[in-house]
């Protein structure tokens, strides 16, 4: 196993244990005979989320795929949001892309700030810095480790207020945010967007409905929807637990490129697809995690 395979493989394996969904779709998805076994899923790419401070952000956490081989692709803004992001292109087809986004935590109010700050103080220098990139155990436990102390219940408030994004960080650190179901690779019936969430919602999987429960984009090749994250309990500063939005799965639909669209099914790669991803659909994903969404459950 490659050293980027060992901290993938850690990513992944926490976060299917701490998100139900993951196991159930994959149950269902066996059970309903679209696949054979989770190996057989195409993992489209997967999330960080980060805050915009000192020693910390995109470009703290990216030095550990750009170590891997990953390339640093196109740049996303979020105004509303107050968010910056890129995603970066895996060394090989059979890894996930990857997106990283980061809070702009100067665009927040003093408050908000003067209670991010009072956590990623205690983080004197870039952690990436001090890792050895070769060790993929070292980096695995990395990604799972606090790098500050536990928020408080009255904190992670004030700050959900203002954005829940840098709510959802300050108590989650850099867990992994989501993977992705790459599904035009799934089976005819299931292999569309519309069809797959058509299965979920007859599983009983809540979907997202933030912009509509299918995100497209304005080119029509990128179609994208998720579920929406599960509460968990968080036990906060001082043993108070409060429920609290965990992880969520997203699925992508990346359609087949104009020029190649004489291909026969059998030939179609990773390239011949549409790449990248849209600033507008990845908004509304955000929202997963969001009150307006978790709310309704």
């Amino acid at each position: 196993m490659t050293t980027l395979e060992t901290v993938l493989d850690g990513l992944m394996s926490r976060y299917q244990e701490r998100v139900p969904d993951v196991s159930a779709i994959i149950d269902a998805m066996i059970a309903e005979g679209i696949i054979l076994r989770a190996s057989d899923i195409e993992n489209d790419h997967i999330a960080f989320r980060t805050l915009g401070v000192e020693h910390l952000g995109i470009q703290s956490l990216e030095k550990i795929f750009l170590h891997y081989g990953y390339t640093k692709k196109d740049y996303y803004h979020f105004p509303e949001k107050k968010l910056d992001a890129y995603w970066y292109a895996p060394p090989a087809e059979k890894y996930p892309r990857i997106f990283i986004s980061e809070l702009r935590v100067k665009d927040l109010s003093e408050p908000a700030q003067t209670i991010i700050k009072s956590y990623t103080g205690e983080v004197k220098s870039d952690p990436v810095n001090a890792l050895d990139l070769n060790d993929g155990t070292a980096v695995d436990h990395f990604l799972h480790s606090a790098l500050w102390r536990t928020p408080t219940l009255s904190d992670y408030q004030v700050l959900a207020a203002e954005s829940e994004y840098a709510a959802w960080v300050i108590y989650n650190r850099y867990y992994l945010n989501h993977f992705t179901i790459s599904v035009h690779n799934l089976k005819p019936g299931y292999n569309t967007v519309a069809d797959f969430n058509a299965f979920l919602e007859k599983r009983g999987f809540r979907l997202n409905d933030s912009g509509g429960k299918i995100k497209t984009s304005p080119d029509k090749g990128l179609l994208q929807s998720s579920t929406v994250a599960r509460m968990i309990e968080a036990t906060f500063a001082g043993d108070e637990k409060h429920a609290i939005a965990g992880s969520y799965v997203e699925f992508a639909e990346r359609r087949v490129l104009p020029q190649f669209a004489q291909l026969p099914p059998s030939e179609i790669r990773r390239e011949h697809r549409r790449e990248g991803f849209e600033a507008n659909n990845a908004d509304k994903i955000f929202e997963s995690t969001y009150a307006a969404q978790t709310g309704k459950q």
